[in-house]
């Protein structure tokens, strides 16, 4: 079990996308913030997943996952009229995803009810992105889940572009609600022309982080490293070379789930930045998005 500095059990939620990656013959359950809450779990946070899913076998192999992972489902709205969300994956030769995302499914349609309400107002911190503000009920619900969270809460931005599914308008507003921020290096050019910023990478994410007060603010670029940003501390760090990368599917959600439960821990940014590393490496080593973590990267080494 995780604890922030005062000896709470941290909670932490994800809020939007929960859905099944296929590839090929095989299935692995998938979606940002649900595979960042699978991995806060891991790292020994209470996790909650705020989404919806369809009335179907789909849907309940997806409760089931989470279940599996100690994730609470209290917060997983059932849909009778939309199917659980389904997204193929096709792997370059680097192992690098690129991805066909159905339209139309039920994490689309993620209401906010009395329970989701409760939840916003309980968490320790939140992790919500873009693509699942693509339709406008489950974007009024992540916003209304954000405003209804607590001002201690930490509210992680992990853009997570993904096709055409975002907009200006959805980033701003986002980057406006969030007071911590995720994004990598090709999102990173995006933003900063949304905001008509020009600098070198370490300026722009100092511009970023200073314009909307965040917290904390972190630029991935893959095997060149991460960069981390505070108001007073910086921190970069280039991740364990490895031997084989099987896929990097969910690398960069296990990055921003080891990035905020040591943060909430009130971890130097070093030792933030060298765990994420880590446990995105390691991520990059297996198949499946969350597999389990080994002892020795469940817990942050001071």
């Amino acid at each position: 079990m995780n604890t922030d500095k005062k000896g709470k059990e941290l909670i932490i939620a994800g809020i939007g996308e929960m859905l099944w990656d296929i590839q090929g013959d095989k299935k692995t359950f998938g979606g940002a913030p649900a595979n960042f809450v699978c991995h806060c779990a891991n790292l020994g946070a209470k996790a909650s997943m705020i989404s919806c899913i369809g009335n179907d076998d789909l849907g309940k192999q997806a409760l089931s996952f989470l279940k599996s992972k100690n994730v609470n489902i209290k917060t997983v709205s059932l849909s009778a009229e939309y199917e659980t969300g389904v997204v193929n994956v096709l792997l370059d030769e680097n192992g690098v995803p690129s991805y066909e995302i159905k339209e139309n499914v039920a994490w689309d349609y993620i209401p906010f009810s009395e329970e989701t309400k409760n939840s916003a107002a309980e968490v320790d911190a939140v992790c919500f992105g873009s693509l699942s503000q693509r339709s406008t009920i489950s974007r009024n619900s992540i916003l209304k889940y954000l405003e209804n969270t607590s001002p201690g809460c930490l509210r992680m931005f992990d853009i997570n572009i993904r096709q055409n599914y975002y907009s200006e308008e959805i980033i701003l507003k986002s980057l406006k609600l969030a007071n911590a921020l995720k994004l990598n290096e090709d999102e990173l050019p995006l933003v900063v022309e949304f905001l008509n910023l020009k600098g070198t990478q370490k300026e722009l994410l100092r511009a970023i982080q200073q314009k909307f007060d965040l917290k904390l603010a972190i630029l991935t670029s893959g095997a060149e490293g991460a960069l981390m940003l505070t108001e007073n501390e910086e921190s970069f760090e280039i991740p364990p070379i490895l031997k084989e990368i099987k896929s990097t599917v969910g690398a960069g959600d296990s990055f921003t789930a080891a990035a905020v439960t040591g943060y909430m821990q009130n971890k130097p940014l070093s030792v933030i930045n060298k765990h994420a590393n880590a446990v995105a490496s390691f991520v990059c080593s297996q198949t499946g998005a969350v597999p389990v973590l080994p002892e020795h990267l469940k817990t942050f080494k001071h």
